[in-house]
């Protein structure tokens, strides 16, 4: 996949923008219905953030780092997406027959006792991100690679490594509300 820059980066910021919008209205729920389940083996809203937050915990030190560390300081006008790097965002952008993932266990929040602090800290994750692809715009985003969380020894062009992280949120961020709608339909 090739496409240009400015427009890779206008989809994520698209993208977050929306999901700091979803947070927001969230937020706005009370306890009990951001932390219903319908059974155990699903998440409520707040253990589908919080899995998002884990991860963030994960890629955002590790893309400022890499952002910070680049020594390809001169932005390229397109991004060429890697073949894993490509595999794996469009693995993780939801579709209408969604393929269902196992999560990797110190990932799974399943069982947690979460408050709106996870919803918080979603949202200054989110807007961190918006400050790393603002930073991201002053290097080339094909030749700056990343490490991914589930190995070491698997790098990824910078450009991929936040497509992956902004499609798994946005295929979680419809999942929470998916789980708004049960919640409301239980409690009604």
């Amino acid at each position: 996949m090739k496409i240009k820059t400015a427009a890779l980066i206008k989809e994520l910021q698209d993208f977050i923008k929306n999901h700091l919008s979803v947070a927001k209205k969230l937020l706005e729920l009370d306890n009990n219905l951001l932390n219903y389940k319908a059974d155990a083996s699903v998440w409520s809203v707040l253990e589908t953030i919080e899995h998002l937050n884990l991860y963030g915990n994960f890629y955002i030190p590790e893309i400022r780092k890499r952002i910070e560390e680049s020594t390809c300081r001169s932005a390229s006008s397109f991004f060429k997406s890697g073949l894993i790097g490509n595999y794996f965002a469009k693995s993780m952008l939801p579709k209408e027959q969604l393929n269902s993932m196992k999560t990797f266990k110190n990932m799974n929040p399943n069982g947690s006792i979460l408050d709106k602090t996870t919803l918080e800290n979603f949202i200054l994750q989110q807007n961190e991100m918006l400050q790393l692809l603002a930073l991201a715009q002053k290097i080339n985003l094909t030749k700056t690679k990343t490490s991914i969380s589930i190995s070491s020894l698997i790098k990824l062009r910078l450009g991929d490594t936040f497509r992956v992280c902004v499609y798994h949120d946005e295929r979680h961020i419809q999942q929470a509300e998916r789980a708004v709608d049960e919640a409301k339909k239980y409690k009604a």
